[in-house]
């Protein structure tokens, strides 16, 4: 029997953690029933309650679907978390029982402030009402009052940037101005929770970049959830992802761990309704090391020439992560300095390069060899590949060895840690099978930088200025 200090105890704990807590949730599911023909509809209304009123065991006259079925999830404020998924996983479902636009069949979802959001196009919009209309409509149904949506009207009107049409119904809307005017009232809701369902793939570049500085301005005070099918958006806004599978969780962690292992899962699934066998690994290991990297200050090295880089070298006995139908197998992977020497200290600007050794395991045609510079968030800074060099096709036998080269000038990079993913598939650029896909195979770290914008440098062959008149 706990004390009543114990009791005290835990009763402000589990109060501090519902504080904490932007969205929980908790056994959550959703079912819904199939019908085979309209007529089921109506038996499963009158046929069941007959049966018990005679005492009989009663018949269904549908089939379940469980769209979500138990899921737990607790999502911190000020968090921002990725749902990422196939096409019919449960995302969608997911996001609309959070919004409350659902009821769970099961469980429960606790909300802590006010949630907007940004679901399938249109949502929460007339038809028939005018853009002007529809921002009253849904802005009170944020629970904003009317003399708070009309000091704000102009600056939601502004943001939307659609001009006349905002006195026109939006039925008569392109898919991209729903998406503006629907993002300009939900960035001036003043939210604490906002949910973004792939809206930004809606929309012309300039917006979508609009959009995406204040998701990151949001996200310095509100907590987001975010779907997209852009995996570079994910890494990039989000610090944890989950995957949805069917209806469950089948992964939640880190926003780039959690990709990767999705993507690989992805070609897998492509390949094999293909007919071609792939397999992946998923190992601890080097993901140690990739954090093992980061505990270096970079600090140290600031007084330090500019940019100095710090390769670790290619280790083929590590368990790195990897995926591919086993075709061929990437046996080495090294960085060369400008005179061939393995790469042990370079600079931004520096000639190097990328070398990376194959062994085919058996007969393969149209072979291309690739690469990719990845952050620490997994996003893809610059690659290449030998596709469009070599249109000729490139094949070989079981036991050959290829060695693949790619020249280029180290760009300068900022301080951090970072890696490369090396590749080897056999195919069309457009069509291929991955045979071996190596996550995080070299790795490399910028101890120092000049630069303190951007995710990459470009050496410049020079910067000159002139004064070409004077007043004096």
């Amino acid at each position: 029997m706990c004390s009543d200090r114990a009791l005290e105890t835990a009763v402000d704990v589990y109060a501090e953690s519902s504080v904490r807590a932007a969205v929980q949730v908790s056994g959550l599911g959703k079912r819904y029933e199939i019908y085979a023909a309209p007529q089921d509809r109506l038996k499963q209304m009158v046929m069941p309650r007959l049966a018990r009123l005679f005492g009989r065991q009663p018949k269904e006259y549908f089939r379940e679907f469980w769209a979500l079925r138990n899921i737990d999830l607790s999502i911190s404020r000020g968090e921002t978390v990725a749902i990422i998924g196939q096409n019919g996983s449960g995302k969608s479902t997911f996001l609309q029982l959070v919004c409350g636009t659902l009821f769970p069949t099961t469980g429960e979802v606790k909300r802590s402030g006010r949630v907007a959001a940004l679901l399938e196009l249109g949502a929460g919009f007339n038809p028939e009402f005018t853009g002007e209309e529809n921002v009253f409509l849904s802005g009170m149904l944020y629970g904003l009052t009317e003399q708070q949506l009309k000091e704000r009207y102009n600056s939601i009107i502004e943001f939307a940037e659609i001009g006349e049409f905002v006195s026109q119904p939006v039925k008569t809307y392109s898919s991209g101005m729903y998406v503006r005017l629907a993002f300009a009232i939900a960035a001036h809701v003043d939210a604490e929770v906002l949910v973004v369902d792939e809206a930004l793939s809606v929309g012309d570049v300039r917006f979508t970049q609009k959009c995406m500085r204040f998701l990151r301005e949001f996200q310095k005070t509100g907590t987001l959830l975010f779907v997209s099918h852009d995996v570079s958006a994910v890494t990039s806004l989000c610090s944890r992802a989950v995957w949805l599978d069917h209806g469950s969780i089948r992964e939640d962690g880190p926003a780039k761990e959690v990709v990767e292992a999705y993507l690989a899962e992805q070609h897998v699934l492509d390949r094999k309704a293909q007919g071609v066998a792939v397999t992946t690994a998923r190992k601890e290991r080097a993901r140690a090391q990739m954090k093992a990297l980061d505990v270096v200050d970079p600090r140290l090295a600031q007084l330090r020439e500019a940019n100095t880089i710090q390769v670790y070298e290619f280790d083929p006995a590590a368990d790195h992560a990897a995926f591919g139908a086993g075709g061929a197998t990437i046996v080495e992977v090294t960085l060369t300095d400008e005179d061939g020497h393995p790469a042990q200290l370079l600079h931004g600007s520096d000639l190097v390069t990328l070398e990376i050794r194959v062994s085919l395991r058996a007969p393969l045609t149209n072979l291309i060899f690739g690469f990719y510079v990845k952050d620490r968030l997994g996003q893809r800074l610059f690659g290449d590949n030998t596709h469009l060099t070599y249109e000729d096709a490139i094949e070989g036998q079981s036991d050959d060895e290829f060695r693949a080269q790619f020249q280029f000038r180290m760009p300068i990079m900022p301080a951090g840690a970072y890696s490369i993913d090396a590749a080897v598939a056999s195919g069309t650029q457009q069509e291929h099978t991955q045979q071996h896909w190596v996550h995080d195979a070299l790795q490399f770290r910028a101890v120092d930088s000049t630069m303190r914008h951007g995710l990459v440098g470009i050496p410049m062959l020079r910067i000159k200025v002139e004064k070409e008149r004077s007043v004096a």
